[in-house]
């Protein structure tokens, strides 16, 4: 299978998070998903969008997802700090590896219908590969409506220790895991091709590219 690509385009100037319909995302490349993480597809109901742009400052990603099923959140969302276990909720992610040549070094960022967030650094070459202090400085801001929600991430550069360039590219992946029980849906932008739900799988990674 055919690794996707994808490209993040530069916008001269900042907007914030919370301008969820800010004219600048139409502008940007639409990344659809509708597949599973063993890429088998997903109904309709639960496909989803990704828009992402980028600036001298950070990184913007916007997911829009159709939601034709219960939410599964919590009633009392903590929005002032990262909240563990948020994956076994609802709940869109983005991995990112700025070395592609060392893709088992990745960020990683969720963000629920809510607004809560998470954000780690992971790395598959440490014992423990999780680093669960690491603070990314991500911003986040959502908006449920009739079967759709909307979430955006801004993430400034000092999350990965650098800035990329026009023409660099950088690794990583695009999810959403929606439902619960036995019917709990795990889709991929790249699907993993594991014989279980797993998404953190460097080597089906996708490439990003920073253009102008």
């Amino acid at each position: 299978m055919t690794k996707p690509t994808a490209k993040i385009i530069h916008i001269a100037n900042d907007f914030a998070v919370t301008e969820l319909d800010n004219p600048k995302w139409k502008g940007s490349s639409e990344l659809k998903v509708g597949a599973y993480w063993n890429g088998t597809g997903a109904p309709a109901g639960r496909q989803f969008a990704v828009r992402m742009l980028w600036s001298d400052s950070g990184l913007y990603v916007r997911f829009e997802a159709t939601q034709a099923e219960p939410l599964v959140i919590t009633d009392k969302p903590e929005l002032t700090r990262k909240t563990m276990r948020l994956w076994d909720r609802d709940v869109c992610e983005l991995f990112l590896a700025p070395n592609k040549d060392e893709p088992r070094r990745y960020a990683e960022f969720e963000i629920a219908p809510t607004g809560e967030w998470l954000d780690l650094m992971v790395d598959w070459r440490n014992a423990e590969p999780r680093d669960w202090e690491y603070i990314s400085g991500m911003e986040a801001a959502t908006r449920i409506e009739k079967e759709k929600v909307t979430m955006a991430m801004k993430i400034p550069w000092k999350a990965f220790g650098e800035k990329p360039s026009v023409g660099d590219v950088w690794l990583g992946n695009l999810f959403r895991q929606v439902g619960s029980g036995e019917t709990r849906g795990y889709m991929a932008w790249s699907p993993t091709m594991t014989k279980g739900p797993q998404f953190h799988v460097p080597e089906k990674f996708g490439e990003f590219a920073f253009v102008k």
